[in-house]
């Protein structure tokens, strides 16, 4: 094939400042030839804003009546099941935003289904491909940390509580911080930790904030409706031993406005990632280790532009759907442990 032939599912806010301009920054590679949302106006409207041909009010008839290659799934969490299923199934790759679903049984659903259609299935994680992430990688394999036995994860807000879109709607969403942000310091630490698989969590959650109107950092939401968790904490155990504690919240009454951060420690050095910073014992001496450079990426494009390298190269794994269904069976049991107050074994 001469370009990749893009469709985007979901006309929204991440489709129009993410996935959009990342493929038109190669427009020698891809062409976005179809967009389709319920709002059928607004995809209307960003067609002729982006010059994409073929609008649609659903996606299903945009997969049957359009020549697609790829598509990027851009709408609410309770929608991305059928819309990859749907995709997948018409012989498209996938780039699904995060999370991957609403829950384990979703994910491991589409996991399968990308198998059987031999495409590519992948998620919007894309703290993956930050530079300091991937610097810490390519120590991390060298040997620099050793076995990582321990991890935190942290993603907390002081008050950052989405004023729009459906982060409050649990319905919709699935959850709160956890399956938001939380989702995406767990996937970074997974990731540079081998994606080892977990054994037993331990969650709570708390809703002590988004009930009450309050100071809105990131614009006033519904307090009257807010049905997630503005907090979550857990701990995750695996089955190699080792352990990660993870903190999530969309409000806390901390100093910080936002923090998000992957610290992980191993036998041989340890780590934080935002910025990247590793700690050594070396020649009888403590030591900390920072890079003097690295460069500055747009995560979001470096992402989408590596899925757009696969699918061109017809390099096709199914590890990025295996991974997804793996975080998702650890956001279900932190969830079902804060709902039962039991741990839950995986």
């Amino acid at each position: 094939m001469s370009k990749l032939r893009i469709g985007l599912i979901g006309a929204g806010g991440i489709a129009t400042s993410v996935h959009i301009p990342a493929y038109e920054a190669i427009a020698d590679k891809v062409e976005i030839v179809a967009i389709a949302d319920v709002a059928y106006d607004r995809a209307k409207l960003i067609a002729e804003r982006h010059q994409i041909p073929a609008v649609f009010d659903n996606y299903e008839t945009m997969l049957t009546e359009t020549e697609i290659d790829a598509v990027s799934v851009c709408v609410p969490n309770k929608f991305h099941k059928a819309a990859v299923i749907n995709a997948l199934t018409a012989g498209c790759h996938v780039l699904c935003e995060k999370p991957p679903a609403m829950n384990q049984e979703e994910a491991k659903e589409m996991e399968d289904t990308a198998r059987r259609a031999g495409k590519l299935l992948m998620y919007g994680f894309h703290y993956r491909f930050q530079s300091e992430t991937q610097a810490a990688k390519r120590f991390i394999d060298a040997g620099e940390l050793g076995d990582i036995y321990s991890g935190r994860v942290q993603a907390i807000r002081r008050r950052g509580i989405p004023g729009w879109g459906v982060f409050t709607n649990k319905e919709l969403q699935g959850g709160g911080p956890l399956i938001d942000i939380g989702v995406h310091m767990l996937d970074t630490a997974l990731y540079l930790m081998g994606y080892p698989e977990p054994a037993v969590v331990l969650g709570k959650t708390h809703q002590q904030i988004g009930t009450k109107k309050g100071v809105g950092l990131m614009g006033d939401w519904d307090y009257q409706n807010y049905s997630v968790e503005d907090m979550a904490i857990g701990m995750i155990t695996f089955n190699n031993g080792a352990s990660l504690v993870l903190e999530s919240a969309f409000a806390a009454n901390v100093e910080k406005q936002d923090t998000m951060q992957v610290s992980l420690m191993g036998n041989k050095g340890g780590a934080d990632i935002f910025p990247l910073k590793m700690y050594q014992e070396k020649h009888d001496t403590l030591v900390d280790v920072t890079p003097a450079y690295l460069p500055e990426v747009h995560a979001h494009q470096v992402e989408i532009h590596s899925f757009v390298a696969q699918c061109l190269s017809g390099n096709v794994t199914d590890h990025y759907a295996k991974q997804g269904t793996n975080i998702q069976k650890i956001i279900d049991g932190l969830y079902q442990s804060a709902e039962t107050g039991k741990a839950v074994y995986l």
